[in-house]
């Protein structure tokens, strides 16, 4: 489902800040090279992080899902000097084609890569994190939203990605579909959960701000 008619969308785009070079780079290999190419985070999104980073400042970022290392770069631009971003991914695969892009960043020193299962590496990471951005498999997002809680502070901002997921959350539910499901719980959770306050913004796929209280 597209929510916005492509000329909208380039509108939006053209008249918000430009993508960074790298990132125009890391886009194109990523469509050329890696498979499910749509699974990136792009150049709208991308800059929503980035601003969203940069109003925080954090110094502990905490990212569930790299993929080509797009919107870890991103995040990263608003990390505090002193700061860390530590992403998770749970294909090895990839590991060198991230690495490549966060040194050519110039954030590479400040960007941990973890590669495995994200539920098993968070309870491990001795940080507190001011912000995260789950963006991984979307039948796990209650276990990672939990998992996380566990890792923030009051004030930690949660970015949950792909909530409207592509439209199937408003439209007859399928039996079969498990992710559609466990989204449909999911966001109901953030918005009742009296731990957060949580609002769902219809850019991309959908993505939620949960403010941790």
């Amino acid at each position: 489902m597209h929510f916005l008619s492509s000329l909208l969308e380039n509108y939006i785009q053209n008249n918000s800040e430009n993508e960074p070079d790298i990132l125009k780079e890391l886009s194109r290999e990523t469509h050329l090279k890696v498979v499910q190419p749509r699974m990136i985070t792009g150049h709208f999104q991308g800059r929503v992080l980035s601003m969203l980073s940069k109003i925080i400042h954090p110094k502990n970022i905490l990212e569930i899902g790299t993929y080509t290392g797009y919107s870890a770069i991103c995040l990263a631009e608003g990390l505090h000097n002193e700061g860390q971003l530590h992403t998770i991914d749970i294909n090895e695969e990839l590991t060198d084609f991230q690495r490549r892009y966060f040194d050519q960043s110039g954030f590479g020193p400040q960007i941990i890569q973890h590669t495995g299962n994200a539920l098993e590496i968070i309870p491990n990471l001795d940080k507190k994190f001011d912000l995260v951005f789950i963006d991984a498999e979307k039948r796990e997002y209650p276990k990672y939203f939990e998992a996380v809680m566990e890792k923030t502070v009051s004030g930690s901002v949660i970015l949950s990605d792909n909530v409207l997921w592509s439209g199937k959350v408003v439209e007859p539910l399928n039996e079969k579909d498990q992710a559609t499901r466990v989204l449909l719980s999911y966001n109901q959770k953030l918005k009742e959960d009296p731990r957060v306050e949580t609002v769902l913004l219809p850019i991309r796929d959908g993505l939620t701000l949960s403010r941790v209280l």
